[in-house]
């Protein structure tokens, strides 16, 4: 493994760093697949973190239409539908934090399903 990558950082800073919640990790990660050619493991780590982050965007749209719909309906089952948003919510920046400290310990750590696309598109 490389001592620093394209993007001037280690390649377990830059793997962290595609895992940063909210935006920074997203557009880390899209620099990081247009700008990495070299570096195995921060090109898998960047491609995981935006399969991550497009199943997170579909999802939150999925759960808010859901919701709004539920709502003209039952108010108490769009509260339900509300609760589940937020306990995945919180369930996804669990495995982002998780994932930021296997990037950091210099770890391929491969998510279900998502892993194995990201290692077949370095």
């Amino acid at each position: 493994m490389a001592n620093e990558t394209k993007l001037g950082v280690a390649p377990n800073v830059g793997g962290l760093l595609c895992y940063v919640p909210c935006c920074v990790g997203f557009v880390v990660s899209i620099v990081a697949v247009i700008i990495e050619k070299e570096n195995r493991f921060l090109r898998f780590h960047a491609f995981q973190s935006l399969l991550l982050h497009g199943a997170a965007i579909v999802l939150s749209i999925g759960l808010q239409i859901g919701t709004f719909t539920i709502a003209t309906f039952s108010s108490i089952l769009a509260f339900l539908f509300s609760l589940l948003g937020f306990l995945l919510g919180l369930g996804l920046l669990g495995v982002t934090i998780f994932m930021m400290m296997k990037a950091n310990n210099n770890e391929e750590f491969k998510l279900p399903v998502i892993g194995d696309m990201a290692n077949q598109w370095i």
